[in-house]
């Protein structure tokens, strides 16, 4: 069978694990777009993004326009004749002109059974509603953010000493599945053999994006929900709580014992992670 020829958009590492999906049911892109270098850490070394990485590791072509409306970058993508685009965590609203090159249009892998938790933190929202059976979703895009047709779904769901997972570790399972699926699908979805199954609007539920405010842990709260948090948001942000003298202390590790919150590993400020007991022995 003729491999398919396509562009990949994406950016982090959410888009690197679906890319790793591809790659092993043998499905390569032949170009892939994503955002230009940026400045990271204290020395702000200008540095690609992980799925610029994993291209320019494999010798693939990579463009990374600072916009979509760039003419030089349009006309390059008119160059070719592409079978379909798929996109996975970009971060940027696909203009209609550039949905409507390739000849079977745009795929996008969502982490959620759409139209359950459309937007930017699906993976989180899902730990943080104890919603222990969701998926993966492979949408037709449209302009408007989550809100195409469906192509394809497929549940995941954990074995119940698994749950609450980290977030992190979460959405890496839900992008593998997400390109597992993707590869299965594209074939069908390029044969023409898949009709598209428009969203039901009432269903619609949404994340937004999370800051330090949604990760701050009251310890006095419910044990339970405050677990959730702190698996739920294990990076960027990261569960904290604020010491009496104003100092922040992350919350790495912890558990429900008895209905109490136990914490095990805390990264307090301006140190290294240690125990949560030499933690509290140290600032007793």
């Amino acid at each position: 069978m003729k491999k398919p020829l396509f562009v990949f958009f994406g950016t982090p590492k959410f888009s690197v694990h679906v890319l790793d999906a591809l790659e092993k049911h043998g499905m390569l892109p032949a170009l892939v777009v994503t955002a230009p270098d940026r400045h990271q850490g204290r020395g702000l070394v200008l540095t690609p993004s992980p799925a610029k990485m994993w291209t320019t590791e494999r010798g693939i072509d990579v463009l990374t326009p600072s916009t979509l409306k760039d003419e030089t970058f349009v006309a390059e993508l008119q160059n070719t004749d592409w079978d379909v685009f798929l996109v996975a965590a970009y971060a940027k609203l696909i203009p209609k002109n550039i949905l409507d090159i390739p000849r079977r249009g745009c795929l996008n892998v969502h982490p959620s059974l759409l139209p359950k938790f459309r937007g930017p933190s699906p993976a989180a929202s899902a730990i943080l509603a104890d919603e222990r059976t969701t998926g993966v979703t492979i949408m037709q895009m449209a302009e408007k953010m989550d809100a195409g047709p469906v192509v394809a779904q497929a549940q995941v769901e954990l074995e119940p000493n698994a749950w609450p997972p980290k977030g992190s570790e979460f959405e890496e399972l839900l992008a593998t599945e997400g390109g597992n699926l993707l590869a299965e699908t594209i074939p069908f979805w390029i044969a023409g053999d898949i009709t598209p199954e428009v969203q039901d609007e009432a269903r619609a539920t949404f994340t937004k994006k999370f800051t330090d405010a949604d990760s701050l842990i009251n310890l006095e709260g419910n044990a339970y929900q405050n677990l959730l948090k702190i698996r739920a948001f294990d990076k960027n942000p990261r569960a904290h709580f604020i010491t009496p003298a104003g100092k922040r202390v992350i919350i790495t590790e912890a558990e429900v014992v008895d209905g109490k919150l136990d914490i095990l590993r805390v990264i307090p400020e301006g140190k290294k992670e240690i125990d949560y007991a030499d933690f509290v022995r140290n600032n007793s």
